[in-house]
């Protein structure tokens, strides 16, 4: 076997190279990378080298979404076997600090986030991962869907922070990848009506076809003025932002209803213009999600049951060679390509 990788090696320029072959640790398993989505801090590592203060040294692998084959175990590993097909959760954290202890890992302040500097993603044909944090695919799910959990993990946690649950209305303002998987969520969770803003038709369309009850092209109307006419001047229960825009940011506490709640599930770089009397008028809550924790089990069982159907969501496909090209494309297409993956 031959281990292979995309390296960032400058902005904007990924180069395949060879690379050693991992060697499993006491705990873990070996698994075979089957394929990586490419998510939004991927792109600004990518085009800009950095992500807020987070700054990318050269040569770095990129990817966190990941799905692959388990192609070797150790003794210690029973939960899972040869052959499995798994989804890895990629922050692994210390497990003994006051926030692991307490549930809420991904506060963790010794984590360990594969793709966020220092640390390489997950973007090569071989890897060695924790296997507690490798998850049994359902019978009949792929790789690629595996790949989808991870996003899908960001939808889960915001709609858990917004209390979605049955008789909720929610609103969703932007329908990238993780607006998509945030209705996913949703319904899962039994929301009764879920209404979605954006400026794409396709992407609105995709909402659509994810489980979206109405849709408002933001590109036509005021996305405001026509969420408070469709919801009869009351706002939502339930307003999450996952455009990571500042924009929607600001017309999160124009829309939500009285006793509602906010969560902040895009990564909002720079001030955000927010209307707190709003919020205060309508003793609004305000969350804000930092990844997810605990959700890849909910993720898992939702696709056993057929609560959640990954394989609705369009994403394009990149050979492993084409890495450099999916970047590319995600960078400078955002309006038509939603999701892209490579398949490795």
């Amino acid at each position: 076997m031959q281990n292979r990788a995309a390296k960032l090696t400058a902005i904007q320029k990924i180069e395949m190279m060879d690379t050693p072959m991992p060697s499993c640790g006491d705990n873990d398993v070996l698994i075979k990378i089957g394929h990586v989505g490419i998510c939004g801090s991927d792109i600004h590592f990518f085009q800009d080298g950095c992500l807020g203060a987070k700054m990318v040294i050269f040569p770095m692998i990129l990817g966190h979404e990941a799905g692959g084959e388990v192609i070797e175990t150790v003794k210690s590993v029973k939960h899972l076997k040869t052959g499995d097909l798994v989804a890895i959760e990629p922050g692994v954290p210390c497990l003994s600090c006051e926030y692991c202890k307490g549930g809420r890992y991904n506060l963790c302040r010794s984590m360990i986030f594969y793709s966020a500097p220092p640390n390489d993603g997950l973007m090569s044909r071989y890897l060695a991962f924790p296997a507690h944090l490798c998850f049994k695919l359902p019978a009949g799910a792929s790789t690629l869907e595996g790949a989808l959990v991870e996003p899908f993990s960001v939808g889960i946690h915001s709609a858990v922070l917004g209390n979605v649950k049955f008789g909720k209305s929610v609103v969703i303002l932007g329908s990238g990848c993780i607006g998509l998987m945030t209705i996913a969520a949703c319904k899962m969770l039994g929301a009764s009506r879920i209404i979605i803003s954006d400026l794409y038709a396709n992407r609105l369309n995709n909402a659509l076809e994810l489980g979206a009850d109405e849709i408002v092209d933001a590109s036509k109307t005021d996305p405001v003025e026509k969420i408070l006419e469709l919801t009869g001047g009351l706002g939502a229960d339930v307003v999450i932002e996952a455009a990571g825009n500042s924009k929607t940011a600001y017309q999160t506490s124009c829309v939500v209803g009285n006793g509602g709640c906010i969560v902040l599930a895009g990564n909002v770089i720079g001030d955000v213009p927010f209307n707190f009397r709003n919020m205060t008028l309508k003793e609004a809550e305000l969350k804000t999600v930092w990844r997810y924790r605990n959700t890849y089990p909910m993720a898992i069982e939702a696709m056993s049951k057929g609560k959640v159907d990954l394989k609705r969501l369009r994403v394009d496909l990149f050979d492993f060679e084409e890495t450099q090209k999916g970047f590319e494309r995600a960078m400078n297409e955002k309006q038509t390509v939603v999701k892209a993956v490579v398949k490795l």
